[in-house]
Parts: structure tokens; C-alpha cells; sequence
């Protein structure tokens, strides 16, 4: 029996939907660019259930012939190409004809279509790829194609389906990124029956991004005129003040085609080195038209990657069409600005203390040293005591205490010596005063009690032996610390060290024994925080808002973020759905300012994006490292002594060693290290 058989039309159909068809996404994205190619002006989208239940894409395009329209859902059957020549310049959406036959091989359709000027249409049903039913049939000129029970003979494929809001919301997506690269075809999209965009359709790509994007997200956007030769780069860049947290926002057409090129992302971003923040991402529309035969379309089942014939010249095109843009807003801005600053006023400078500086002689200066030290030590004003200053305050009264202790025992050993001595004195039958009128060379009480013979005393002796007595010493005083463990709050492991500073408002200084030890204040924090909410029991500070705040996210974040409302609300979010898309935020964390929540939850969605096909605990801590960046201090700030100790504390007990992106919160220098910089021999 052969082992080898061919296999059966339907099992073949089936096997190419699924290189085809992936999501009602995929099926709405071959059905418009089919739509686009008939030169429609007008193409309308409407979707139930998330695309799963029911797909209708109306437009008013050329329409099909009676005859051609069985034929159109055969596979390889195309209008768009005849020989293989053809395939070297092509230059519409669709060219393989093999969408129509993937899409009605699992699920039932509907075709209306009439060509203009026909009195009649025709009316096609099909059911699992065959032809259930053919008639002529009244309907406007163009083409409405719909689809209804995507997957029904193929149920396994509907367990890697996604709820309908999710599923809503890439075919959303799809037909934003279609009314970008078209602006010259007017788009209109249904959900549930309620329209959610409608663009003008007058070819101009500043309208379309105010009808897909939105008012606030189109006036961050910078016009970028066409640039390059070979290829030509035109479209919209962000400002580097209105960088988003993700990628989500980068859009790039080739040829009127939406792809995915990490050249041009690369690119991109490498133009904006040195001008957004750091772990920002600039916001693009960018069209590039090239040759035809520059590109091959060929090389991903979407057609959502493409391949260049020179990656260099693409790179380059976005590159200086991106720093172009940039250096003209730069010089649009300095443009503004005064040509030469004002001259500052010259003003004679005035001394605040007058007895600072000034010539005595030093006789005069003998005199005055104690009005001066008391006039220079009184503060100007009042004002209140820093923890800075609060911590030198300490270790002036540990170094007080210090030095009283040190007088208190000189006057105790003192006295000791004096008894030692008036014990000795009594022994040889005389009394301190006889012997205070002749001077006598100071000795110590040790040097006395050598050659003094054994004596009964008051005072409790030892046994009586033979021996001479051993001289009587009192025990050395021991040096006390400069601040104590109890004073300075740090653990017995921990005491070695010592805060030392601070430099660039960014690292923290610390000396401990011959190291120096500098510590990134933003990423030690970072950590801390990471550490905090990761706990179970870990509960935020909220801020209820005066007025709540309308959120308006890109389709996809806007999904991820309303799939995770509980997530959200665990870090201090309370947040719901508004509609279209929109999330109404009411409370935020107690570190979010409510200004910021629109950024924020970006950034959050972008996480959530990246780690969405991870675990749950990968897409938690994704959004934990966010929450923890926002939370923690910033490089530049400037902190307190005591908020500085917390960190360096957390630091040099070793409860904190890399911060959550894995970079290291602290680098140590020796003292070898550094006196080989400075030239120093041992």
C-alpha cells in the first residue's frame, strides 16, 4: 500500500486557510485590500462578536462580472498578475488568489456585486468553500462581501480565539492601519452596529491621522516632506517631548502596503538618539514609495514583511528623513529666541557678614575673637533643621558625649592616683599636707607603690606573702564610637560603613573600610520598590481625582488594558470602560500625578503587549517594573540625607544587587584602584 497519496481538494483548502486565515483579523485585512484594489473611494467595515460572528466589507469599487464571480473564490485565481514577470513589479495589496477560496474553505459567505452601469447584480452564497447558490439580485454598484461563522468546520481552530473584545480590536486595528496608508479612500468601521472612525477620505494624510489617531495625538506629530531619491520618505514623526512608552505607535507603508521592518525601526530611533528621554520610543506615520521592482512583497503568508534589495539606502532614507524633520523643528524653535541674550546688569557685590573679611593687627583681633566667633556663629534667620543637618548635629553630640566621657575619666583616674598617693603617704606615718611644702618630682602612684613595703590599710588588701605587692593600675579607657549603632539606626553588619555623599545629584557615595562604593540612587530604589509590590500583601496609597480622567489609547492597548482591569486595580488604578475605546480613570497611585495617568497606563499597555504571550506572572512583572520605575527617585533629584541612607542601607546589607532590568545598582573602587589613577606609590 503506498504511503505516499495526494491529498483531497477540501484537506488542501483547509491546510492554505490556515497559512491565510489566522483571526477574523486576517480575514477583514484580505477583504479590504481586495476592496482598495477595485479603486474604491469609500469601503465600510462592520463587525459582530468580534469579527467571529459576522464580517460585512461593503465599497464602491469596479464590482465583478456575473461569470467571474465563482471563479474569484477558486485558488490561484487573480486579476492582478498574468505572467511571472508580473511578479517582479507588483504593485497591489492582493496579487496571490488565494484569500477568497482560504476564507470560504471555513466559514459561510455571502457575495453581492454589480459592475457599473448593470441593471442587475449577482448574488453568491458558499459554504465551506462550495458553491451553495447563484442568482442575479439588486444592489448598488461595487462589491459587499460577508462572512459569517468564521471556523465553524473547524472547531479546533476556535480555542486559540481570543474573547471578542480582543478580537474586536485587532480587526480595529487592521482598518486603522488601511485608513493610514489610504487617505484618499474614505473608511468607516461598525462594532455592534455603533461607528467608531470615519475618515474624510480626501487624501491628506494629516486628515486621516485626526480621524484615526485623534486630535491630541496628531498635533504631537511633526510633518516630515519627502526626502531621498530612490526612496522617497514622507509622513508624520513625533516630537521628542511626546515619545510613547511602546512601539505600538510606529507605522510604516511601503508602497501604500503596512509593514514591519526592524531597518526602519532601527533606524528611526537612531535618529532620535540624544533628543527623547531614555526608555522612550518616537511615534511615526511614515510612507516610503520605492521601485516596484526594489521590494519584494513575496515573503511572509500576511504580507506584512517585506524584503528591500538595499537595506543600507532604507536605512538611510529613514534616517536623515527623520533627522531632518527634527532639525527643522530645532530651528523653528530657535527661530523664536532672542538672537543674543541681554547683558547682565553689572551690580556691585555686597559682602553679607562685614567683619568677615577685614585687616587687624593681632593684637586687635585678640580682643575682637570673641565677639566675632559669636556673631559669626549666631544663624542670620531661623529656619528648620535639615536631616543633614540633623545627622551633623548627632555626631556633634557624639562627639561632645565623647569628649565628656574622656574628662570624666582623666577626673576619675585623678582621682584614683590621689588615693593611691594618700594611702602610700599614710604607710610612711605622714599626712598630704606635710608633704605638699616640698616639692618633689612628680612620680606615679606605680612607681611609688615599687619600693613601698607591704601595709595594712583600710582599704581590703590581698593575703600577706612574701611577695612584693603588684603595682595597682587602674584599666586603660577605651576609645567610644563617633556614632554609636543605636544613634546612626544601622544593624551590627551594616556598621562598617559610612554615607559619604553624594555626586550628580545621581550616585550615592560610600565609604567602607579601603573601597568606595558608588550606587545608582534611581536603580537601588527601582529595585526596592520592584521588591515591595511583588509581596502578596502588598497594598497602594491611592488619590481619588477631582475629576476623572478620559484616557484614549490605541486600539490594541485599549483592550489589553481593559482585559486587565483587575491587574490595574491591584496597583492603585481604578479605572472602567468609557466606550469607543476610551477608559475613564477615577483613581491613581499615590506617586502618579493625574495628568500623567494617559502616559502611564501607555506604558503599562505596552508591557503588557510585549509579555502577552508569556505567563501571567511574566505579564505581572512586566507591569511591576513599570510601576516600580514610576514610584522610585529620579536621577537629578535631589534627597535628603536620611532618604539616602535608606538606599545605601539596602545596598551594603546586600538586600538589593541588580535592579529589575538587571543592570547593577553599584560599582566598588579600591583604594588601590584609585591611587594608581592618581599616580600614588605605596
Amino acid at each position: 500500500m503506498p504511503k505516499i497519496q495526494q491529498l483531497s481538494s477540501h484537506v488542501a483548502d483547509l491546510i492554505a486557510a490556515g497559512e491565510v486565515v489566522e483571526r477574523p483579523a486576517s480575514v477583514a485585512k484580505e477583504l479590504v485590500e481586495n476592496a482598495i484594489d477595485a479603486g474604491a473611494s469609500a469601503l465600510t467595515v462592520e463587525i459582530q462578536g468580534g469579527g467571529m460572528r459576522y464580517i460585512r466589507v461593503t465599497d464602491n469599487g469596479c464590482g465583478m462580472e456575473p461569470e467571474d464571480a465563482p471563479t474569484a473564490f477558486l485558488r490561484h485565481a487573480t486579476s492582478k498578475i498574468r505572467t511571472e514577470y508580473d511578479l517582479e513589479t507588483i504593485g497591489t495589496l492582493g496579487f496571490r488568489g488565494e484569500a477568497l477560496a482560504a476564507i470560504s474553505a471555513v466559514s459561510r459567505m455571502e457575495l453581492l456585486t454589480r459592475t457599473p452601469g448593470a441593471d442587475f447584480g449577482t448574488s453568491l452564497r458558499l459554504e465551506g468553500g462550495e458553491v451553495i447558490d447563484q442568482e442575479e439580485a439588486g444592489c448598488p454598484e461595487g462589491t459587499t462581501m460577508i462572512v459569517r461563522d468564521l471556523f465553524f468546520n473547524t472547531p479546533a481552530r476556535l480555542k486559540f480565539m481570543k474573547r471578542d473584545a480582543a478580537e474586536g480590536a485587532a480587526v480595529f486595528t487592521v482598518v486603522q492601519h488601511e485608513a493610514l496608508a489610504h487617505p484618499e479612500v474614505s473608511f468607516r468601521f461598525l462594532r455592534e452596529g455603533k461607528e467608531e472612525m470615519l475618515t474624510p477620505g480626501d487624501g491628506k494624510l494629516r486628515s486621516a491621522l485626526y480621524a484615526v489617531l485623534g486630535r491630541e495625538a496628531a498635533l504631537g506629530l511633526l510633518p516630515c516632506p519627502g526626502y531621498g531619491e530612490d526612496i522617497r520618505v514622507e509622513g508624520y514623526l513625533s516630537r521628542p517631548a511626546c515619545c510613547r512608552g511602546s512601539r505600538v505607535s510606529q507605522y510604516f507603508f511601503v508602497n501604500g502596503r503596512y509593514v514591519k521592518s526592524r531597518t526602519m525601526t532601527a533606524a528611526l530611533e537612531e535618529a532620535y538618539q540624544n533628543t527623547k528621554m531614555e526608555g522612550k520610543f518616537p511615534a511615526c506615520v511614515l510612507k516610503l514609495t520605492t521601485r516596484l521592482n526594489a521590494v519584494d512583497v513575496n515573503v511572509h503568508p500576511a504580507k506584512t514583511e517585506v524584503k528591500f534589495t538595499n537595506e543600507r539606502g532604507l536605512f538611510e532614507a529613514v534616517y536623515y528623513a527623520a533627522k531632518s524633520a527634527l532639525g527643522l523643528e530645532q530651528g523653528h524653535v530657535a527661530a523664536e529666541l532672542p538672537q543674543q541674550p541681554p547683558k547682565p546688569q553689572r551690580q556691585d557685590t555686597v559682602t553679607p557678614n562685614q567683619t568677615f573679611f577685614k585687616s587687624m593687627t593681632a593684637q586687635e583681633y585678640r580682643q575682637q575673637a570673641p565677639d566675632l566667633l559669636r556673631s559669626t556663629a549666631q544663624p542670620a534667620y531661623d529656619r528648620e533643621v535639615s536631616p543633614w543637618q540633623a545627622a551633623t548635629s548627632r555626631n556633634a553630640a557624639a562627639l561632645a558625649e565623647r569628649q565628656r566621657q574622656r574628662e570624666q575619666e582623666r577626673r576619675e583616674q585623678k582621682q584614683r592616683q590621689s588615693r593611691e598617693v594618700q594611702v602610700v603617704l599614710e604607710a610612711l606615718g605622714m599626712q598630704k599636707e606635710d608633704a605638699a611644702p616640698t616639692p618633689a618630682p612628680t612620680v606615679s602612684a606605680d612607681e611609688l607603690l615599687r619600693d613601698v613595703p607591704e601595709v595594712q590599710t583600710s582599704r581590703p588588701t590581698a593575703p600577706v606573702t612574701d611577695e612584693p605587692p603588684q603595682p595597682v593600675s587602674s584599666p586603660a579607657p577605651q576609645e567610644p564610637e563617633l556614632t554609636t549603632q543605636a544613634e546612626s539606626g544601622l544593624s551590627p553588619e551594616d556598621a562598617p560603613w559610612r554615607l559619604a555623599g553624594e555626586v550628580l545629584n545621581t550616585y550615592i557615595i560610600v565609604e567602607q573600610g579601603d573601597t568606595v562604593v558608588l550606587i545608582d540612587k534611581h536603580a537601588a530604589h527601582e529595585r526596592m520598590n520592584f521588591d515591595k509590590m511583588k509581596e502578596k500583601d502588598y497594598t497602594p496609597m491611592r488619590q481619588v481625582l477631582l475629576a476623572p480622567v478620559v484616557v484614549k489609547p490605541d486600539p490594541a492597548e485599549s483592550e489589553i488594558l481593559l482585559r486587565n482591569l483587575d491587574l490595574l486595580r491591584s496597583f492603585g488604578f481604578e479605572a472602567e470602560d468609557f466606550g469607543g475605546g476610551d477608559i475613564l480613570v477615577r483613581e491613581v497611585p499615590d506617586y502618579v500625578e493625574g495628568d500623567e495617568a494617559d502616559r502611564v497606563l501607555s506604558e503599562i499597555a505596552g508591557q503588557l503587549l510585549e509579555n502577552g504571550g508569556a505567563d501571567p506572572a511574566s505579564a505581572r512583572d512586566g507591569v511591576l517594573h513599570t510601576m516600580a520605575c514610576k514610584a522610585a527617585i529620579k536621577g537629578g533629584w535631589k534627597n535628603d540625607p536620611a532618604e539616602l541612607e535608606v538606599v545605601a542601607r539596602a545596598v551594603m546589607s546586600g538586600q538589593v544587587k541588580y535592579c529589575p532590568h538587571g543592570r547593577p545598582v553599584a560599582i566598588e573602587l579600591t583604594r588601590q584602584q584609585l591611587e594608581k589613577q592618581f599616580g600614588r606609590r605605596n
